[in-house]
């Protein structure tokens, strides 16, 4: 039997079994890794134990683990991360002008969104976003641009957890959500009013490459006493557009 006397697996393959434990995101507990790696659950401790000495995985005060910051700079120096960034600066740098607020270049990771680039007028709203976080999708307005384009069963999943309810304004429904991703679709823009951090709102835009698919999102998050400002879904827009363009996407 796979993970127990039997296991014919390598240690390796046991290492990479608990890395793959963490591919669709979001935070484990031991046991929950144990099954998802099919290993004994004193195995899997036993290598979670070395993941978190190495930085590869964090354990918080609850006990569950989440992929750490050692991982995820491995993964943004990967030629499609870093491509986005390299493509992403200079319409951000132009977005952050316009605006005097945060923007952000993001991309899903399971079912949250890891924040790939941060950039931060000085006045900017305190916020919790910052390079190599990982935020939920339904909470934020770019996790939800790009839940809007996302499988069916990336949904699914979400809804299974189910989505946790940050905020009085924070959707969590089936219904107000599909309602929400049918309307993002429809328009190309995501916003987001205190769902997940007081006194802040959010526009975000999805960025597609060559092949029309949606790979990643940019945003401004503004003090909520700007919402109504034209150039923030404007200016999203704009950035959007010219990112995509810049990955090859002439639609």
């Amino acid at each position: 039997m796979a993970g127990g006397a039997g296991d014919a697996r390598s240690v390796a393959e046991r290492v990479f079994a608990i890395a793959d434990a963490f591919e669709r995101g979001g935070e484990l507990t031991l046991s929950e890794v144990a099954r998802r790696a099919d290993l004994p659950t004193s195995t899997a401790h036993r290598l979670l134990a070395e993941w978190v000495e190495w930085g590869g995985l964090v354990r918080g005060d609850d006990g569950r683990y989440r992929v750490g910051m050692k991982l995820w700079r491995l993964g943004v120096r990967q030629p499609t991360a870093r491509r986005l960034r390299e493509v992403a600066r200079p319409y951000l740098d132009d977005l952050l002008e316009a605006t005097g607020e945060h923007v952000h270049l993001a991309v899903r990771d399971g079912l949250g969104v890891v924040y790939l680039e941060r950039l931060s007028g000085p006045g900017a709203v305190p916020v919790i976003s910052e390079v190599g976080s990982r935020l939920p999708l339904h909470a934020t307005a770019v996790g939800l641009a790009l839940l809007a384009y996302a499988p069916t069963d990336v949904f699914d999943d979400l809804l299974a957890g189910p989505p946790r309810k940050f905020l009085p304004n924070t959707l969590t429904g089936e219904a107000e959500l599909r309602s929400r991703l049918a309307a993002i679709r429809a328009t190309g823009l995501s916003t987001s009013v205190e769902e997940l951090t007081r006194g802040a709102f959010s526009v975000a835009a999805p960025v597609r490459d060559a092949a029309g698919e949606v790979v990643a999102a940019v945003s401004v998050i503004a003090h909520v006493e700007r919402a109504g400002e034209p150039q923030f879904p404007l200016g999203v827009r704009m950035a959007a557009r010219g990112m995509s363009g810049a990955l090859g996407n002439r639609h």
